[in-house]
């Protein structure tokens, strides 16, 4: 890696602490601030700002006036050091803003690989977000959010601080969600609830009908059999033998700590 590459715009302003990949791309105006790291075959537009201490993986594409790496917007955070972390193939598009971690929050928002953010999306301060999900424009998550794989943020959806969402769960437009969403699910409303199963989303990654007809199974368990949640948790731990998908569904209800959406 070196300071800067052919491929850097002359106006662009990199600090001599950055470490950039020599096949990286920069376009006019950008900022790539000290402690800023990025790999190979990585594109950053124009008036594009990226703060560190923040490591982003090979082929990025950050979009024109993103702003990446920034201070969280915690007031609790005094200064202390901490960081953003990228894998690898992400694409974040215009005016997506992404803030590091406090030390509160365990120093470190992450964000994984082939991750496809869009127009004036949010992440804040201490959220881990997995691999392949889709933020749709103006998704916003609050802090220390996880997210799942293969989740996908319709547009003006709005996490709550602290929620989880689970692998491949869906949320509609303008969803507000201010408890945890279980896996494979979709939910829609102001506030969320569950709505069924993510099928569609599921047939299109490869899950065939057994595995569907599992998943709606505990699904109809959780939330159409009228039991209490600790009765529902039994009887889906009787189904998990039988099915990976709804052991997920069983560890993540065991993980939740602010209730599910019900």
């Amino acid at each position: 890696m070196s300071a800067v590459g052919p491929n850097v715009h002359p106006s662009a302003i990199v600090d001599p602490g950055a470490r950039l990949a020599d096949d990286i791309s920069v376009g006019p105006f950008a900022v790539i601030a000290a402690e800023v790291e990025i790999g190979p075959g990585s594109r950053v537009g124009a008036h594009a700002l990226i703060q560190g201490p923040t490591r982003i993986g090979r082929d990025n594409h950050i979009h024109a006036y993103a702003a990446i790496g920034g201070d969280p917007q915690d007031k609790k955070y005094r200064g202390e050091r901490s960081e953003l972390v990228i894998g690898d193939g992400n694409t974040f598009h215009e005016f997506v803003t992404i803030n590091r971690g406090t030390g509160e929050g365990g120093g470190a928002t992450r964000i994984g690989d082939d991750n496809w953010i869009m127009a004036y999306a949010h992440v804040a301060h201490d959220c881990h977000i997995g691999s392949h999900t889709i933020f749709a424009n103006n998704a916003t998550l609050a802090g220390h959010v996880e997210v799942g794989d293969h989740v996908v943020l319709g547009g003006f959806a709005g996490v709550h601080q602290f929620c989880k969402i689970g692998a491949h769960a869906f949320a509609a437009m303008y969803s507000a969600i201010n408890r945890d969403v279980p896996p494979f699910i979709y939910v829609a409303g102001q506030f969320a609830e569950p709505r069924g199963v993510n099928a569609e989303g599921l047939k299109r990654r490869g899950f065939d009908a057994s595995r569907i007809a599992a998943i709606k199974r505990a699904y109809r368990t959780l939330y159409m059999s009228h039991k209490t949640l600790e009765e529902a948790r039994a009887a889906l731990a009787e189904q998990a033998g039988d099915s990976e998908d709804v052991r997920a569904f069983c560890d993540f209800i065991d993980r939740s700590e602010r209730s599910l959406v019900r």
